[in-house]
């Protein structure tokens, strides 16, 4: 019989037996207390455990062991620090087969639950253990202990809320594992250790990754190549919980693509728990969600979550999280990227665009806590509004392609060589160019040059949306006369519009106001 036939055949007992290295360590931590971390790390080890798993759940929480609570246990398993780091102490089984528990350090003497110095060497030992995972729960704050373990794990997922202090909070914490990676990188060389002690120094206090590499580049380039090898190994999952709002479910992806663009570091969102109230009446009767309540919101939204956790333990080369908007690229080069539409992307596309990235960016924006400061939200408003004015307007949009794409042939042709366009159209484009913009009253000359720039006949558009030629005539002559009811005009210039890549909306109300005003002016109604 093969392996993969006697691991199958195995008892929970005998595959235990059989064991001699931990396969997964997953820490959970990041971000203030009260967001959910203890309902992650029990329901998460719960859906391993179903999966037929060895799973241990350690408690290395600064400020006490809770998961007993959740695990149906009348009193929290504790041991001496000692017995804890060197794990001479058993686990304790729990209600859920399969899922066991580490008793926790306890000292009455001490902040933290390991010695100095012990957290490598317990680390070490928790691999040795018989189990396919180990879960950590690191409970919140920044200390050293709950830093090295988060990056000693083989997945790290920070657990997050939708409240400014949590996202804070979370941010805070993503800051504080680089300038640890940072510090453990250059332990053992002073020099450069006082280097970017210096540096740091320079900064204002929790500087982001990003600024920590700059500083130190203003120094030393060798070093700064360090830095920014070391931000590229600091890794990171999230996990939004209590959502409730629709605003909510897209806090991970942004946060995930403001970490790139701000902090440099790369975090991987993972998925999202909905507030729900059977995940607070399970927890009061004592027991797992997964196992109490497996089919409400909140527990699918885990096993959502627990899927994905595992699919990262396992190929932790490859990223599986739910992507970042295009908008969040970790380098923006073009206009289209600012927005995060493609280059194809129509004018509501554009607008829908636009206003979320407005949004984003405006007072008590959640994912822009603690980020940037307002030179740089107006920087970005500007950036955006400049993005926007560009795509929409057909002119300037056709010109910055050309400039932004120059290998991209057919946007060459359907400009320069559009029917062999003459220099005096060319010239024309580059007039208009200059009185387009999103005030533009459209006019029917204006709408006349607008075509004649671009190369196209009237008998080119009447073909295409079955308009007769004498009424486009009328309608760039402006002889509203003769032109039929004002409904049929509004359709009339809506087609037209659009066969000149001209905003429809715009177009529709500036011209219809316009001929009112006439025909108002003329006695008419």
């Amino acid at each position: 019989m093969d392996e993969l036939d006697q691991e199958q055949g195995r008892t929970a007992a005998g595959r235990t037996a059989d064991l001699t290295r931990v396969r997964h360590i997953i820490t959970i931590g990041g971000g203030r207390g009260g967001v959910g971390k203890s309902l992650l790390t029990v329901n998460l080890g719960v859906y391993l455990a179903q999966l037929g798993r060895e799973v241990l759940i350690t408690d290395a929480d600064i400020a006490g062991s809770s998961l007993h609570i959740q695990l149906g246990l009348e009193k929290t398993p504790l041991a001496s620090t000692e017995d804890v780091e060197s794990l001479s102490v058993a686990p304790v089984e729990t209600v859920v087969p399969g899922l066991r528990l580490l008793p926790s350090a306890y000292d009455p003497m001490a902040a933290s639950p390991f010695r100095p110095g012990r957290k490598v060497r317990w680390i070490t030992r928790l691999r040795s253990l018989p189990a396919d995972y180990i879960l950590v729960h690191l409970g919140s704050g920044t200390s050293p202990a709950t830093l090295d373990l988060f990056l000693s794990a083989d997945v790290g997922i920070c657990v997050t809320i939708p409240d400014p202090s949590a996202v804070e909070a979370t941010y805070r914490f993503l800051r504080a594992l680089y300038l640890r990676q940072l510090r453990r990188a250059l332990m053992k060389e002073r020099f450069k250790l006082r280097l970017l002690e210096r540096s740091l120094h320079e900064l204002p206090p929790l500087p982001s990754p990003l600024e920590v590499h700059g500083a130190i580049a203003r120094h030393d380039t060798a070093l700064a190549e360090i830095a920014m090898a070391q931000m590229q190994r600091v890794h990171a999952k999230l996990v939004v919980n209590q959502t409730r709002l629709r605003n909510d479910l897209e806090l991970g992806p942004y946060m995930q693509g403001m970490s790139e663009r701000y902090l440099g570091i790369d975090v991987e969102y993972v998925g999202h728990v909905e507030q729900d109230d059977q995940a607070w009446l399970t927890a009061r009767r004592r027991r797992p969600l997964l196992v109490d309540s497996p089919t409400a919101k909140s527990a699918r939204n885990l096993e959502r979550i627990a899927r994905r956790v595992v699919a990262l333990a396992g190929t932790p080369e490859t990223r599986v999280s739910i992507p970042a908007p295009a908008a969040f690229r970790d380098k923006r080069t073009t206009l289209y990227d600012v927005l995060g539409v493609g280059r194809g992307a129509s004018d509501e596309e554009v607008r829908k665009a636009y206003k979320r990235q407005r949004e984003l960016f405006a007072p008590g924006s959640l994912p822009l806590v603690s980020l940037i400061d307002e030179n740089q939200v107006r920087s970005e408003l500007g950036l955006i509004q400049e993005a926007y004015d560009t795509i929409l307007d057909p002119v300037r949009r056709r010109a910055y392609n050309i400039s932004t794409f120059p290998d991209l042939e057919d946007e060459r042709q359907s400009t320069d060589t559009r029917q062999g366009l003459t220099p005096d159209q060319l010239l024309l484009q580059a007039e208009l160019a200059r009185e387009l913009h999103p005030e533009t009253e459209f006019s029917g000359d204006m709408l006349r040059r607008i075509r004649e720039a671009n190369g196209i006949d009237l008998q080119e558009i009447s073909t295409r949306t079955k308009i007769t030629v004498a009424h486009l005539n009328a309608l760039e002559a402006e002889r509203y006369d003769d032109l039929p009811a004002e409904v049929y005009v509004r359709g009339f210039v809506q087609l037209l519009a659009r066969q000149l890549k001209l905003d429809p909306a715009q177009v529709v109300r500036t011209y219809i106001r316009r001929m009112r005003d006439t025909l108002l002016a003329r006695g008419r109604e």
